[in-house]
């Protein structure tokens, strides 16, 4: 088989173990209308190391039968939402603590707070 690399997205993960789904489309043109049609194709392909979650879009590469269905393997993965939520909510959490820490205002209303704490106490 010649070689083959496909760009697909992640529909199906955590059925099978080592396995995920990846469905790959296309445009081809209609033979009487003229007009585009988007084709799919689902693809059995193994991911070793089981680190593909639902809506990655990945790039897959054929290779020698690793089951009776699963004829890709993952080259590499192209980009996923949950990676990338994941990364910004802990860039949010460094920012906001990084913020809390050394807010001037925050500090400003710290002070103000102890001295008038401190002046109700000698009333």
């Amino acid at each position: 088989m010649p070689p083959m690399a496909f760009q697909g997205l992640v529909t199906k993960v955590g059925f099978m173990n080592k396995t995920a789904t990846v469905t790959v489309s296309r445009w081809a043109i209609h033979k009487v209308t003229g007009k585009r049609i988007e084709r799919t194709k689902k693809y059995l392909t193994h991911d070793p190391e089981n680190k593909l979650r639902k809506d990655d879009v990945v790039i897959i590469r054929n290779c020698p039968p690793v089951s009776a269905r699963k004829r890709f393997k993952v080259e590499r993965i192209v980009k996923s939402p949950e990676t990338e939520r994941g990364l910004l909510r802990a860039q949010r959490a460094a920012e906001a603590a990084q913020a809390a820490g050394h807010s001037p205002i925050l500090e400003a209303l710290a002070s103000s707070d102890a001295t008038k704490s401190q002046g109700a106490a000698r009333l």
